[in-house]
């Protein structure tokens, strides 16, 4: 056995010994939670036929009231999630920069658990809102469990936690109605933002397409705060975390984004299982920002920031590892909804900085475990349970699963002095000597007042298309705002990112001439504070322009798990289809039969299973369409008008359209008549029986120069 397979099944074990033991069922009887076997759970044990039920009934008690308490508290934020199982494995040794143990063998794999989330939604929410996308990854490493707990964002909405709970009850709905659900579209957040300009770069990305991505699988993370690196000399280095997708970030339109979430509202989570289960297992590489201790105060923004980005002209990310995820969970609540995770559960060799929403949060995520999992005792949870042995003098309380013996307090003679303190050495955990110094006092650095420069440096990155976007998201999101001086105020406060971000934006809102900012601009200042402190500034920046926060100027083109609908009717050409279907599978495609009804499809060789039909799915469901050939077929699908729905709607929204001899079905369409011969092919329109071009306009997952295609009544 070679040392690479040896590993592979430490690694497999290792998995294994965080779930509870699993049995296939067969043979079993069913029983009480104490090992009773029942005879009947189908009736409650009454005095006779048709009477009384009895207190005596200890099955039914015990099954009763088991389901009345199986519901725990949803999460404050980030409450609908998905999870996978995986593992991360490093490319070559990190320890010129770190002595985390599970970034210094390439040979090693680290078992992780990864959980998705939306933030402002409720468990039954949509998939697709527009929000920020939590992206939290629970490393099982040798020296302890290691949680790098971040977003698909890399700065956040605020710069001191002390403001997370006001932020929060703006974002959630209306108190009073309970409304909207899962969006930030209504009057209390943009009249929270419109106060605190602070907020402005964060909410370039929520505008943006990354805050509706097109999978789970297709998004970048990242740590959003920096962090510090130290290795075995006690060197510090600072650095900033991200997850880079091997599929490339990709967004979908918002018009598709609400027209899924009503037709499929699990499309995130259906397409991480799917995947998975496909064997498309996602992959991210981990890339880091390294910036020396000595260099902390050379950029023209705080390092501590989290409203900031270094942006990667100045700081290149160096990819150090790679993270698959190649296994669904066995149960949903034990271990998407249970898994705990802290930014303060960190290992050797990864420690902390002064930034103030980071200090924040390691206070309120082991805050909120507490009253979430019922008590101190969530990490003896199996998803929660370390791989490396757990030895603390911690004992009793809610939910206490360990049978400790012997003594439980340090220092102790009659355990033997056991456990021991480990010494630097021995891998006892040291937080970096830093020296700290100064006045207790509320206040806020003067280099964190930079509030519009890095907002305009993500706008001036976009391409036009993704400008546009911005724009749309913030016409739709005040257009829902009903006082309109909070519009003005937000509106107002464009004008200080981009002057044609404001034009737009007002134009949508029907504001003439273009609100200009009150005075002064942020509300949010100390009680104490002359407003003249407080003001935002303007830092000129080194970097005007930055392809890296752009999708589209960063597009991986790939086929592979893509989802691509073949429109049939009955009659169709058994050769045209099987042609298209085996090339696209081929490929690693996801292909689906979609016809006006559901069952068995008749083709010109013979029956074949349909996948869906128009009434229960939507093209907005699918990457790309195909009209395979058939006289019949054809002729049946242009008397459905929910066929030429689908071929327009997959066009308004500028995906591959293909067909070999079902030109009759498309030349029904609206979107037909627009289009001379000569701009068929570079707006995505194959008409080929090789599918070898249909698959090459897939794999370029969007046509953009047909996105102003308004008129298209779809």
């Amino acid at each position: 056995m070679d040392k690479g397979e040896r590993n592979d099944k430490e690694t497999n074990k290792k998995l294994d010994d965080l779930e509870k033991e699993k049995k296939d069922g067969t043979g079993e009887f069913l029983t009480t939670s104490t090992g009773v076997k029942v005879n009947d759970t189908q009736n409650q044990l009454t005095a006779g036929d048709r009477g009384p039920t009895l207190m005596e009934d200890f099955i039914f008690r015990e099954k009763m009231q088991h389901f009345d308490h199986e519901r725990i508290p949803e999460r404050v934020v980030h409450p609908r999630g998905s999870g996978a199982h995986g593992y991360f494995q490093v490319y070559e040794s990190m320890k010129e920069y770190t002595k985390a143990g599970f970034l210094q063998d390439p040979s090693k794999k680290t078992p992780v658990f990864v959980r998705f989330s939306t933030v402002v939604g409720f468990r039954g929410s949509t998939d697709l809102a527009r929000d920020v996308r939590g992206f939290a990854t629970k490393f099982y490493t040798e020296e302890g469990n290691y949680d790098l707990v971040g977003n698909n964002m890399p700065v956040f909405f605020i710069q001191d936690a002390m403001k997370f709970p006001d932020l929060v009850h703006a974002i959630k709905p209306e108190p009073d109605s309970q409304t909207p659900q899962a969006s930030a579209a209504h009057d209390t957040f943009w009249d929270f933002a419109s106060l605190m300009p602070e907020s402005m770069h964060m909410l370039m990305w929520v505008t943006s397409d990354r805050a509706i991505p097109r999978s789970l699988r297709m998004m970048e993370g990242f740590g959003v705060h920096t962090f510090r690196f130290i290795n075995e000399e006690g060197k510090a280095t600072f650095v900033k975390f991200h997850w880079k997708p091997l599929l490339g970030a990709h967004g979908v339109l918002w018009d598709e984004a609400q027209k899924i979430g009503g037709k499929n509202p699990d499309f995130h989570r259906m397409d991480l299982w799917n995947a998975i289960e496909d064997g498309n297992y996602p992959e991210w590489e981990l890339g880091v920002q390294l910036v020396p201790e000595e260099d902390e105060h050379k950029f023209d923004f705080d390092l501590l920031d989290p409203t900031k980005i270094i942006p990667e002209e100045l700081v290149p990310v160096k990819r150090i590892g790679k993270m698959t995820l190649n296994r669904n969970p066995d149960n949903f609540f034990a271990e998407t909804e249970q898994v705990a995770f802290h930014p303060g559960h960190v290992v050797p060799g990864i420690d902390f900085t002064n930034d103030p929403l980071l200090q924040g949060r390691l206070f309120s995520y082991l805050d909120t475990q507490l009253i979430r999992l019922g008590g101190p005792n969530f990490n003896e949870i199996p998803i929660n349970r370390p791989i490396a042995p757990m030895h603390n003098n911690q004992r009793d309380g809610f939910m206490r699963q360990q049978i400790n013996k012997g003594t439980h307090y340090h220092p102790n003679s009659i355990g033997g002095g056991c456990p021991f303190q480990a010494k630097m050495s021995e891998g006892g955990f040291v937080h970096h000597a830093e020296k700290v110094e100064g006045n207790k006092i509320r206040t806020r650095s003067k280099s964190f007042l930079d509030f519009f420069s890095q907002a305009t440096l993500f706008y001036n990155s976009q391409t036009d298309v993704e400008k546009k976007h911005i724009i749309d998201a913030f016409g739709f999101e005040l257009g829902k705002v009903k006082r309109i001086e909070i519009r003005e105020r937000m509106v107002g406060l464009l004008t200080q990112v981009d002057q044609g971000l404001a034009r737009g934006v007002a134009k949508k809102l029907g504001m003439d001439p273009v609100p200009q900012p009150e005075k002064p601009m942020n509300k949010g200042v100390p009680a104490d504070a002359g407003p003249e402190e407080f003001e935002p500034i303007h830092v000129e920046q080194s970097i005007k322009s930055s392809n890296a926060l752009s999708m589209l100027k960063n597009l991986v083109e790939f086929i592979a798990s893509r989802k691509v609908a073949l429109l049939c009717g009955d009659g169709v050409d058994s050769s045209s289809l099987d042609n298209i279907k085996k090339a696209l599978e081929e490929k690693g495609a996801t292909v689906k039969i979609v016809a006006p009804h559901s069952g068995k499809l008749r083709t010109s060789s013979g029956e074949m299973m349909i996948d869906e039909s128009f009434i229960t799915t939507s093209s907005v469901l699918f990457d790309a369409v195909f009209v395979p050939g058939g006289e019949e077929s054809i002729k049946a699908l242009k008397e459905d008008g929910e066929a030429i729905h689908f071929l327009d709607e997959a066009f308004k929204h500028c995906k591959a359209i293909g067909s070999d001899g079902g030109k009759g079905l498309l030349e029904e369409t609206h979107f037909w008549k627009k289009l001379t011969a000569n701009e068929m092919m570079e707006k995505g329109i194959v008409l080929d029986k090789d599918p070898s071009e249909f698959i090459t306009a897939v794999g370029k997952h969007r046509f953009w120069n047909r996105e102003r295609a308004d008129s298209i009544p779809a």
